[in-house]
């Protein structure tokens, strides 16, 4: 029999409480965003290289090289893009990432105003882990981190935008200023954890904003997607453009490892150039997150 079997025997009482461990709090868009912009635009990449393959057990030659690809070429490639338009990221790097390919982080900070969150010690799945093992985890990328650039991460998202019922508590006690792991919203939110505001802001993501669902085959399982990059680009555009009417946020979910491919770059590009055109607010998440909490 399957845990589910027995969801009708919890009480009412008992599901409100599973449901209200970590919740969407009051809506964070604020009256107006700096210089007046329709709306502010949050571009972030998630650093896996050979993480994920480690992680799963994956270590094969062919494996690893899918992730190796993203350091190698694919983040160059970002980095160039985004310093050409001068618009900053952020991105989320696990520390075994940059002990890996030392040279990560210096590439990063050297190349713009660009920031780095949080995102495990090495993609570790921590749903599937006890809650000291996540907390040890995550303790020790802050430390690394913090060590790394000089000064403390404010914001994380957690591998595989996984939250287990220890995460909320981990994030109030590092003393970061913002999640980028759930999907309550696609506006910026705050955390509300039983009931109580947290005072963490929470920058959405979502399936659709994400490269990978699009673009990533999946060898082991034999998956492979299809949908040209031209698709991709109308469905983030038509998606960018709500969110200038409706004045709120546009938060972009990329891997090195799979927008930096020649076909895909390109759309990257031409997506900012749009959002340009368009007056948007380029800011690091941090930068949102600080703005709209002052607000």
């Amino acid at each position: 029999m399957t845990e589910s079997t027995h969801l009708w025997r919890k009480s009412e009482a008992d599901i409100r409480r599973e449901v209200g461990a970590v919740r969407a709090g009051r809506d964070l868009t604020p009256d107006v965003w700096p210089d007046q912009a329709p709306v502010a635009v949050g571009l972030s990449f998630d650093v896996d290289g050979e993480t994920i393959a480690i992680w799963n057990g994956r270590h094969s030659p062919s494996s690893l090289s899918r992730g190796e690809f993203g350091i190698r070429v694919g983040l160059p490639r970002v980095l160039n893009a985004l310093s050409r338009y001068d618009v900053p990221a952020t991105f989320f790097i696990p520390g075994m990432t940059s002990v890996l390919h030392p040279e990560v982080s210096p590439m990063i900070m050297n190349s713009g105003e660009h920031e780095v969150g949080l995102h495990g010690w090495i993609h570790e799945s921590i749903v599937e882990i006890t809650a000291a093992e996540e907390r040890e985890l995550t303790e020790r990328s802050y430390r690394y981190w913090s060590e790394k650039l000089g000064s403390p991460p404010s914001g994380i998202r957690t591998p595989s935008w996984d939250f287990s019922s220890s995460t909320l508590d981990i994030i109030c006690d590092l003393g970061l200023r913002y999640d980028s792991s759930l999907m309550a919203d696609d506006r910026p939110y705050e955390l509300v954890a039983d009931d109580r505001t947290t005072g963490i802001v929470e920058l959405p993501v979502e399936w659709k904003l994400d490269d990978y669902m699009y673009f990533q085959i999946d060898y082991e399982r034999g998956y492979h997607p299809y949908i040209t990059p031209e698709d991709v680009y109308e469905i983030w555009q038509a998606e960018f453009d709500m969110a200038c009417q409706e004045g709120t946020a546009f938060i972009l979910t990329m891997h090195p490892q799979v927008i930096g491919h020649r076909s895909r770059i390109v759309i990257l590009e031409r997506l900012i150039e749009y959002m340009r055109g368009q007056k948007a607010w380029f800011a690091t998440l941090g930068e949102i997150a600080r703005y709209v909490q002052a607000e």
